[in-house]
């Protein structure tokens, strides 16, 4: 009897090999590989760079839901949401527990770092003084290593930002009524550009700026080209600072620029908080 058993079994295995159809593999793949869509699809990210990643991919794997300014509490994590009155499909966002974009950048990289650096919104993160490395959308993908940060929207409104995995694809809180999900790089339309972050001990002068659609110049000059604006008042690193062109803005005269390194820009000192010529910076001999 054990043997006859046997060679049914045998021959039952057999033909499920012969008979079972392309389409039937098919539909039994993807449940096996989807925990496998989101994580780490291409070298060179940074070890912190990747845990970040490994962090996102696990709520995206636990079914975690997007909700409207969810992941913004006191700590790094989920977070009830709110409604967002121009979106009639975050009615339930209110009793979802989850991220919203920022949100999940914000928790992904404090796992990542056991730090919270990353608090804020995608402007406050795309801007960020934290930053290894910049790239505009005419770069494209080539540049990007998983981890970086896509940002979407204008120089002084990003409305988006989420986690490149590579390989075109990235992991983000999309939008309300969805989970967590890993969609592939849009890099038409509003796409912005890219930051990597540095996770490392930031070297340099940290100073703050003050006032809303402040705009960074390419050349020390009023009538240079516009290269980034702050929305609001943002946290930069200036690597040194000289006289150049004056400029009268706000009440103040000033004629003392900085060069921001993290945005390859100038900025009138005028619109950064501290004494017209910074303490502890030192004076541009290159730039």
């Amino acid at each position: 009897m054990l043997r006859r058993t046997g060679a049914i079994a045998t021959l039952i295995t057999l033909l499920t090999a012969l008979f079972l159809t392309p389409s039937a593999i098919a539909a039994h793949g993807p449940a096996r590989t989807a925990a496998g869509d989101c994580g780490v699809l291409a070298p060179g990210a940074s070890t912190a760079a990747e845990r970040a990643v490994d962090a996102a991919c696990a709520q995206v794997a636990a079914g975690t839901w997007y909700t409207w300014g969810g992941g913004h509490g006191a700590r790094p994590g989920p977070t009830y949401g709110t409604v967002d009155p121009t979106d009639p499909a975050s009615e339930h966002d209110p009793e979802r527990l989850g991220f919203d974009c920022s949100g999940l950048v914000r928790y992904a990289y404090a796992q990542a770092t056991g730090a919270d650096i990353l608090n804020g919104d995608a402007s406050t993160q795309y801007y960020t003084y934290r930053t290894a490395d910049r790239f505009t959308a005419a770069d494209g993908l080539a540049p990007l290593r998983p981890g970086d940060l896509l940002a979407y929207g204008t120089s002084a409104d990003l409305h988006h930002i989420a986690l490149y995995l590579g390989a075109g694809k990235m992991v983000e809180a999309r939008q309300s009524g969805t989970k967590l999900m890993v969609s592939d790089v849009r890099l038409g339309g509003d796409y912005f550009g890219a930051v990597r972050i540095n996770t490392a001990t930031v070297e340099g002068p940290v100073f703050r700026t003050w006032g809303t659609g402040v705009w960074t110049k390419a050349e020390p000059s009023l009538r240079a080209a516009r290269v980034y604006a702050f929305p609001g008042p943002t946290t930069i690193r200036v690597a040194c600072q000289k006289h150049a062109e004056v400029v009268t803005a706000e009440g103040y005269t000033n004629d003392a620029w900085s060069y921001l390194p993290d945005y390859h820009a100038w900025v009138t000192n005028i619109y950064i908080q501290g004494p017209a010529w910074l303490d502890g910076v030192p004076t541009c001999t290159s730039e």
